[in-house]
């Protein structure tokens, strides 16, 4: 003999069930654009926020500033922009792509010269050594540490001797793998990506006044279809537990 359920628990699960789907239909995704060096630091703070905001979800695009640059200008789908340098902001917002008012500079870094923890290199002098023969560079046309480890190398009067010896990868990122690999001899990173590396070691730290500053600059894209989201996930990038990431991944934070 079938049993009926009783009429006020078949409401009760048509009640649980709408409420479900309606919460699911409401989830938003913000699309993010961020410098490479940044992928662990913001790993961390996404993980915070998402437990804060279940109904926004965080879909990553990692790469060179210079090459998110290109495909904002292009017309990629972003919410918001992270990058390694004041340039790539600079070259986006002279064409008017970015929300009004929402621009700011986020964080600091240092420039590091790296080596295979072997190496017996132990300064930037050492990278005209004979037995340096392969140095990996971001590639200057569009990773910002490559600028800022030409200005470095230019400053210190190294360049021209040494440039020869570049291998130059498509983001800070691969930089660091050719040295942790030993395809490389030595390396030009951020100080934030070398602290991720157990297998490297620092020899060198370029001095602060050998290249531009290290500035990262955050702003929501104009054409952001979830502004308001995107708004305060930005502002959520200055908050105290943000901030205390940050730093945990070796960032200096200058926005508060």
């Amino acid at each position: 003999m079938t049993k009926r359920l009783p009429i006020s628990l078949i409401a009760l699960v048509l009640t649980v069930g709408l409420a479900a789907c309606h919460s699911s239909t409401k989830k938003t995704t913000l699309t993010l654009s961020l410098a490479a060096s940044l992928k662990d630091a913001m790993g961390d703070i996404e993980a915070s926020y998402s437990q804060a905001h279940p109904d926004i979800s965080l879909e990553n695009n990692y790469g060179s500033s210079g090459t998110l640059t290109q495909q904002i200008e292009q017309g990629a789908p972003v919410d918001l922009f992270l990058s390694a340098a004041a340039k790539p902001m600079d070259d986006i917002e002279r064409k008017g792509l970015l929300q009004a008012g929402t621009r700011e500079d986020l964080l600091h870094n240092s420039l590091v010269l790296i080596v295979p923890k072997e190496s017996q290199l132990s300064g930037f002098k050492g990278l005209t050594n004979p037995d340096v023969r392969i140095i990996a560079l971001g590639d200057p046309a569009s990773v910002p540490a490559g600028q800022y480890g030409q200005q470095t190398l230019s400053s210190l009067h190294l360049l021209d001797k040494v440039k020869s010896k570049f291998v130059l990868g498509k983001d800070v990122r691969q930089v660091l793998s050719y040295v942790e690999t030993g395809n490389a001899d030595a390396g030009i990173v951020y100080a934030t990506d070398a602290l991720t590396a157990s297998q490297v070691r620092v020899v060198g730290t370029a001095p602060e006044n050998s290249h531009d500053p290290i500035v990262y600059p955050v702003a929501v894209l104009k054409d952001s279809g979830h502004k308001a989201e995107a708004i305060a996930f930005e502002q959520f990038l200055k908050s105290p537990t943000a901030t205390s990431i940050f730093e945990k991944h070796g960032f200096a934070v200058t926005a508060k």
